[in-house]
């Protein structure tokens, strides 16, 4: 099986139908990520089949039971090179995409990627969680707020949970210590006004990594409190 299979019917298995316009964008970003990656940065794997895989296979692993559907908004906080957020618009067109990093330099390689990619409907912040979470124009405006691997439990949910409007969607992608971390997020779920809802394993081929995906429904507005300022959820997690 070639590489481009393996990244096609990976995709296909999480109930999205892919054409030859979708997977040349992927080839295209992996292309753009290796090329930058020479000056910054970016990623620890290069190789097109890890990358396809580990990169962009867990990335839109994110639909997995339909919490993610095309036309909503989504926030990815901390994106770093645009993981989850970019393949899950390369795979969902009409998603109204908002990328938020800390590193301007970040920021500069997914306006390239979009361009290039000829992306519509993606907001790109330079900024900090803790900022854009007080902020009107952001907080609890969001269908979904998503984030990979970017800090603890309890500190990614006073990142992400003041984007997400009630009734909407806080989903993380985790690894193998995911059940660890819900234990110690009581607390913050019930501060910041989200209840847990479900646990999704997954499979990603040719690897053995565990992967899970955290999904949590906004039940209630955050308290104006949170997010604390920068530095602050990082320094002492609600407990």
């Amino acid at each position: 099986m070639t590489n481009v299979d393996i990244l096609k019917n990976g995709i296909e298995s999480f109930g999205i139908e892919t054409d030859e316009r979708m997977i040349e964008r992927f080839k295209d970003y992996r292309e753009i990520l290796v090329e930058w990656n020479q000056k910054m940065n970016l990623t620890g794997i290069e190789d097109e089949k890890e990358v396809y895989i580990k990169h962009f296979l867990d990335s839109v692993s994110a639909v997995s039971k339909g919490y993610i559907k095309d036309g909503m908004s989504i926030i990815d906080v901390g994106t770093g090179a645009g993981f989850p957020g970019l393949p899950l618009k390369i795979c969902l067109e009409n998603i109204k995409l908002t990328l938020l990093d800390s590193l301007n330099k970040r920021i500069n390689f997914l306006q390239e990627v979009s361009s290039q990619l000829e992306l519509e409907g993606v907001e790109f912040i330079h900024g900090r969680a803790e900022d854009f979470g007080k902020n009107p124009d952001y907080r609890e405006q969001y269908d979904i707020a998503t984030a990979r691997a970017v800090a603890g439990l309890p500190v990614l949910m006073e990142f992400c949970v003041p984007f997400v409007k009630n009734g909407g969607y806080f989903i993380c992608l985790k690894g193998p210590n995911a059940d660890l971390e819900l234990e110690e997020s009581q607390a913050a779920m019930k501060v910041l006004g989200v209840e847990f809802i479900e646990k999704i394993d997954v499979s990603l081929p040719e690897t053995d990594l565990s992967h899970n995906i955290l999904v949590f429904k906004k039940i209630e507005n955050t308290p104006a409190k949170y997010p604390r300022k920068a530095g602050k959820p990082a320094k002492s997690p609600i407990k």
